[in-house]
C-alpha cells in the first residue's frame, strides 16, 4: 500500500534510498506513465524505493489569477501513483513558504535530507525552487556534491507532437475525446461521491445523479454522452451528462456535473461513480422556461443513445 506524506520537514523516508520522480503530474497522461515507469524499473534495479514528488494545489494554478482547468482531482492523481507502483509519495503544500524555498534547499531539505535519493528523473525542461531557479544543470552539479544522478526522460511522441497536459486539455475542451484518449492512455473520467440535489431532473422524467466538483476546475463543459462505473466497476453503464451551471433553473454557481443513467432503477447516493465522457452532443444553453428544456433532453437522450449503440428511442415515447 502506497503511503503519503505532506511535509518538507520529518524523518527520511527511504532508509534504504531512493528513485524519484518530480513534477506536477495532472492527468497522468502517457509522458507521466513513462517516466513513473522507468522510476519503478530504475529503483528495482538499484534495491531502493520508488518514490514520486508532486504538488498540491498545482503550481500553474497557485500562481494564476484566473481558475485552471485540471486533468484530474487529487485523488485520481494518487490512485495513478499507487496502480504505477510508488512505494511513496510526497505531496508537498505548493504555498509561500515552498515558493520561498531556493532550488538549493529544496535539493538538500527534501531530495537529500527527506529521501535520500540515489537517482531523481525528471522531464527536460523542468524548473524548481524560488522564481524557477532551478533546472536540470543545477540538480546535476548538486546531485554530484550529494551522492544522486539526476536524470532526463526525453518526451513521449504521439502523431508527431509532444503529449504534455496543455494539448490534452486543448483536445478536452474542443469535445475530441478520441483524440485524448491516446495520450492519456485511457479514456477521460470524472469521479466523485454522488450527492443530494433538488431533484428538479426526477420531476422532468430525467433523474440525475449530482456530483460537485468542489475546488476543481473541469476542461470540459457542455452536455455529453458517457458512460459509468458505479464504485469499482468499470465504465460499461451508458447514459447522458450535464457539466455546468444550470442556467435555465436554479443557476449554482459552481459547475455541476449531472448525470441520467438510461434504464436505471436504483439509489445512488453516497456511492463513488466514474464518468467516461464519449462524444459531446452541444453546449450549455438556456431555455425559455421548463417545456423547451425538457423537449432538448428527450433530444439529448436520444443522441446519445445512438452515439452509445443503443435503442435511440425517446423516453416515454
Amino acid at each position: 500500500m502506497m503511503k503519503l506524506s505532506r511535509d518538507v520537514a520529518g524523518p527520511c523516508l527511504a532508509p534504504r534510498g531512493s528513485v524519484i520522480a518530480v513534477g506536477a503530474f495532472d492527468g497522468l497522461h502517457r509522458g507521466h506513465q513513462a517516466l513513473l515507469t522507468q522510476v519503478r524499473e530504475r529503483a528495482q534495479a538499484l534495491g531502493c524505493s520508488p518514490l514520486v514528488v508532486s504538488f498540491e494545489p498545482l503550481p500553474r494554478a497557485f500562481f494564476s489569477a484566473e481558475p485552471v482547468p485540471r486533468l484530474s482531482s487529487v485523488r485520481e492523481k494518487l490512485r495513478g501513483f499507487a496502480a504505477a507502483g510508488m512505494e511513496q509519495t510526497l505531496l508537498l503544500r505548493f504555498n509561500q513558504a515552498l515558493t520561498a524555498m531556493s532550488a538549493e534547499d529544496f535539493v538538500r531539505r527534501v531530495l537529500v535530507d527527506r529521501l535520500a535519493a540515489r537517482e531523481v528523473w525528471v522531464g527536460g525542461d523542468f524548473r524548481f525552487g524560488h522564481k524557477r531557479g532551478g533546472d536540470v544543470p543545477l540538480l546535476e552539479r548538486m546531485g554530484a556534491q550529494s551522492g544522486f544522478v539526476a536524470c532526463t526522460m526525453p518526451p513521449v511522441q504521439l502523431d508527431g507532437a509532444r503529449v504534455s497536459a496543455s494539448r490534452v486539455r486543448a483536445l478536452l475542451a474542443a469535445g475530441e475525446f478520441s483524440g485524448a484518449e491516446p495520450l492519456l492512455g485511457r479514456p477521460f473520467v470524472i469521479d466523485g461521491k454522488v450527492e443530494y440535489g433538488n431533484q428538479l431532473g426526477r420531476t422532468l422524467g430525467y433523474p440525475t445523479a449530482n456530483i460537485h466538483l468542489q475546488q476543481r476546475v473541469s476542461p470540459v463543459h457542455g452536455i455529453f454522452a458517457v458512460r459509468v462505473g458505479l464504485g469499482e466497476g468499470e465504465c460499461s453503464w451508458p447514459g447522458v451528462a450535464s457539466l455546468g451551471v444550470r442556467p435555465t433553473v436554479n443557476q449554482v454557481s459552481e459547475p455541476l456535473l449531472e448525470i441520467h443513467l438510461f434504464d436505471f432503477d436504483g439509489d445512488l447516493y453516497g456511492q463513488r461513480m466514474a464518468v467516461e465522457f464519449v462524444a459531446k452532443l452541444r453546449d450549455e444553453q438556456k431555455f425559455d422556461g421548463l417545456e423547451p428544456l425538457k423537449a432538448q433532453m428527450a433530444l439529448d437522450s436520444r443522441m446519445a443513445r445512438e452515439l452509445l449503440g443503443m435503442n435511440p428511442r425517446l423516453v416515454g415515447a
